[in-house]
Parts: structure tokens; sequence; C-alpha cells
């Protein structure tokens, strides 16, 4: 193997399967501090009914955010809850378009990144992951069990391609599949227990869950 091919090869390895974690910089490190996404915060997820519907409910800080979700499926599959999912890209990646505009953390202070990286079309690509992923784990007994290094490389592969051109697309394969394993687990334990409150830690790229009284 020629010494550029054997790199490129070494290369792969590493940003899939790493002998070292090092985790990468916040992606809005340079960001107006008012603009960057909170490295630390907490949300309640919860169900409840309404005249006779069952909605799910966030609550961050004690204020109601974000609209009331149902599966929008003809058939329940609890993806109400798949929010889990966007905060698990915020805890790890430290990205989620979609995050930023419910919070209102989009970065109007540089507004080719504002329209770019934070806007509607970016929104409808984390989205369309978010989707397209839950597709692939509903196969998968929703990644029970599995652990880094566990999920299939060409998944993590189409989520790369499904980024390019994004600032997500600089994270590595390892990083994006410790965001999915974490979102999936907190997924689990809301659809068991129909509730429950993420700890989102981003300098620790760690998305916790405790039960919801």
């Amino acid at each position: 193997m020629k010494p550029a091919s054997a790199m490129r090869y070494l290369a792969k390895i590493a940003d899939r399967w790493p002998r070292e974690r090092h985790y990468p910089a916040p992606l809005d490190a340079n960001a107006e501090p008012e603009e960057r996404l909170p490295r630390s915060v907490t949300v309640e997820i919860f169900e409840r009914q309404v005249r006779g519907r069952t909605f799910v409910f966030q609550r961050c800080n004690g204020i109601n955010i974000g609209d009331r979700l149902t599966d929008n499926a003809m058939a329940a599959d609890d993806y109400r809850f798949h929010d889990a999912f966007h905060y698990a890209y915020v805890a790890v990646l430290g990205w989620s378009p979609v995050t930023r505009a419910l919070f209102r953390l989009k970065r109007k202070s540089a507004p080719k990144v504002d329209e770019a990286q934070d806007g509607a079309r970016a929104t409808l690509i984390e989205e369309g992951i978010t989707t397209w992923i839950f597709g692939q784990a509903i196969e998968l007994d929703l990644f029970a069990g599995m652990k880094p290094g566990d999920l299939p490389f060409d998944l993590l592969k189409h989520v790369r391609q499904f980024v390019a051109g994004y600032e997500a697309g600089r994270c590595p394969l390892w990083l994006w599949e410790e965001a999915i394993l974490q979102g999936y687990a907190a997924f689990r334990f809301l659809r068991e227990h129909r509730r429950g409150r993420l700890i989102l830690d981003l300098d620790k790229h760690q998305m916790t869950i405790e039960p919801l009284s």
C-alpha cells in the first residue's frame, strides 16, 4: 500500500474507531456569547391529555417550549418523543439548527452563517436525518444493547452524506455514533416511562435522562 493510501486508510479508521477520543471544540465557539448553544441545560418532556388526545409537552426553566406533539403517523410509534434526538445532537455534537430555532439562538450576527447553517434548509436536513435514522432504528430494536463501535458503518456514512456542506459534516463518525446512541437511550426511556428529564452537558459531550415525577 502506498504511503498516501495508507494515510487515508488510517484516517478512515480513526474517523470511525479511534484509539483515543479527542473531542472537537464547539462548532459555535467563535459565535457571539448570546448566540451560542447553552453549555448546560435541562429539558423536561412529558405526556398530557388535552380534550381526550395525548400530546407531548416540553418545559425548560419552568417555561413551556416548542409545539405539543403527536406521532403524526397512521400507526403509533412514539415518534412524539423524537426531540430527544435533537437534544442529543446539541449535547454531543454541539449542533442542531432545530434547537437553535426553538431557543431563538440563530447566529444573526453572522448573516451568512445564519442563512446557511441555521436557516430553513439546515433545519430540514436535520429533520430528514432524524427521520431516516429512526427508520433504520426500528429495524434494529431502537439500537438497544448497542455500544460505541456497534452502529452499522453504512448508517453513519449516510448521515455524513446528509450533512455534507454543513458544519456538522466536520464531526467525526464516532461522535455521530455517540450522539445517536445517547439520543436513543433517552428515547427508549421516554417510550417506557412516558416522561423524563433530559440533562445536556455540552462540555462533556453528554446527555443523560432521569425520571420526572
